[in-house]
């Protein structure tokens, strides 16, 4: 088992996901958000996993790309999904 996986966020940060549940953003921007600040409050990446019903894996993928990227990361990036076949 490797070392806990934990982010630390500044009072700023913190406020800016928190606002994101009260803005019109995609529900799954609005959970990853929900996601870094139960990690940055001390919750484990299991415990969060669980409270999603989600993977740890995908936890762990939203938590990195938090690091890598901030509040850019939380974003689906272009092309993802499929694309229409009307016009």
């Amino acid at each position: 088992m490797g070392a806990r996986l934990r982010v630390f966020l500044t009072r700023e940060q913190d406020e800016t996901l928190l606002k994101l549940r009260a803005t019109n953003v995609p529900q799954k921007v609005k959970d990853r958000a929900e996601v870094i600040r139960l990690n940055a409050h001390g919750w484990y990446v299991e415990k969060i996993a669980g409270h999603f019903k989600w993977t740890a894996q995908t936890v762990r993928e939203v938590l990195h790309r938090w690091k890598k990227s901030g509040t850019e990361g939380l974003w689906e990036l272009p092309g993802r999904g499929g694309k229409t076949k009307w016009r």
